[in-house]
């Protein structure tokens, strides 16, 4: 499965543009702002019916402009070709097309077309808080497991119910528990079925992790990812019971599955705070290339590959080691965003890879080879 051709229109700085990609390796060059990581959103609203950078739809359409719309082409096994697109008119809904057929739901549509995507901001994975891991978890889980992705809709459905009840008691200075208990009972059903789906996710994907670490490094470290959670498989109830109180002082649930996080770990020591800024970065995309072969081991499909300006600070014989395992049989279609032609091009000199080079600038595509 590969991306054959993508139409915008009015998206973010882009007015319109067409473009026609090869299967393998498709770099787009040019200065910053001119819309190259613009393009690797677009692509990635096709397979997750929403930005990777800005949660308001609204904000992506082209100042001045009414509308955006998105178009895929992807092509699939016996050369048959799907048709993916995303419509969002000012002040109505978003629409998310198969063919010509509306989905009825977003969530129909993840896992279609997997992806993976490695951008300079993916660090806050790193360093930032715990709803960005959970996010990262969910998100991996989601594309090969549409029931997981039902049953964290549903819980995330009863959570808001529930706080919305305890911020009503607070209001009105009033309290029932069997109204509350009826979102409980929802919250640990739906909850119980995540975390062991998420405790088994890290037994399987850990080792994957662990494989791309070493290889990124050189086994210069020992690293870990572990599943930090409450153990809520066997006391969900009591937890809620306990927490029942500070609940009713914070108005908002404090424990559940929804404040799970990922353990991330060096030489035993917490990677936020004792790794360097090399050794981060390479965890990071150690972790979004185990992503990439968890996918693919559960889907035998291969998600399409975004590498946003991840050459930053990796000298050219790291990149050129990145690229070439990227762009091997092992992976499939790969976008690369970068800001230097000459080293894109240095890249390629001396390979029969499969590549295609796109010059970009204000004024759009300036140039294809």
């Amino acid at each position: 499965m590969y991306l054959n051709k993508l139409k915008l229109n009015n998206f973010k700085n882009i007015s319109q543009t067409e473009l026609n990609f090869c299967a393998n390796v498709n770099c787009l060059v040019g200065e910053n702002g001119v819309g190259k990581t613009n393009i690797l959103d677009a692509i990635h609203y096709l397979s997750f019916c929403k930005s990777y950078f800005n949660v308001i739809d609204a904000n992506n359409i082209k100042y001045d402009e009414d509308f955006f719309s998105i178009h895929g082409f992807y092509s699939f096994k016996e050369n048959s070709i799907e048709k993916y697109s995303c419509v969002l008119k000012k002040g109505e809904r978003k629409l998310f097309k198969c063919e010509d057929k509306e989905y009825n739901r977003f969530s129909e549509h993840i896992g279609k077309v997997p992806l993976v995507i490695i951008t300079p901001s993916d660090q806050e994975l790193i360093i930032g808080g715990s709803e960005l891991r959970r996010k990262f978890l969910d998100l991996v889980i989601s594309q090969v497991d549409t029931l997981y992705l039902d049953n964290l809709i549903k819980y995330n459905k009863a959570l808001i119910q529930r706080n919305a009840l305890l911020k009503s008691f607070y209001q009105t200075n009033t309290f029932n528990l069997y109204s509350l208990q009826i979102w409980d009972e929802q919250m640990i059903s739906f909850g119980k079925i995540i975390y062991n789906r998420r405790k088994s996710f890290i037994n399987e994907f850990s080792p994957i992790f662990q494989y791309y670490y070493n290889f990124i490094s050189s086994e210069k470290e020992q690293v870990e990812i572990s599943y930090v959670s409450d153990e809520l498989a066997e006391n969900y109830q009591e937890l809620l019971n306990l927490s029942l109180e500070r609940d009713r002082v914070l108005k908002y649930t404090s424990v559940g599955i929804h404040k799970d996080d990922l353990g991330l770990s060096m030489n035993g020591n917490g990677v936020k705070k004792y790794a360097s800024q090399g050794q981060q970065k390479s965890f990071l995309l150690a972790l979004k290339l185990a992503q990439f072969e968890y996918i693919y081991k559960r889907t035998k499909i291969k998600p399409i590959l975004l590498l946003d300006d991840v050459f930053d600070k990796l000298d050219l014989k790291r990149i050129n080691q990145l690229l070439h395992l990227v762009g091997s049989d092992r992976f499939g279609q790969v976008f690369v965003t970068d800001t230097q032609l000459g080293r894109v091009e240095s890249i390629f000199e001396n390979t029969d890879m499969e590549h295609k080079i796109y010059t970009i600038s204000e004024k759009g595509i300036e140039n294809e080879k």
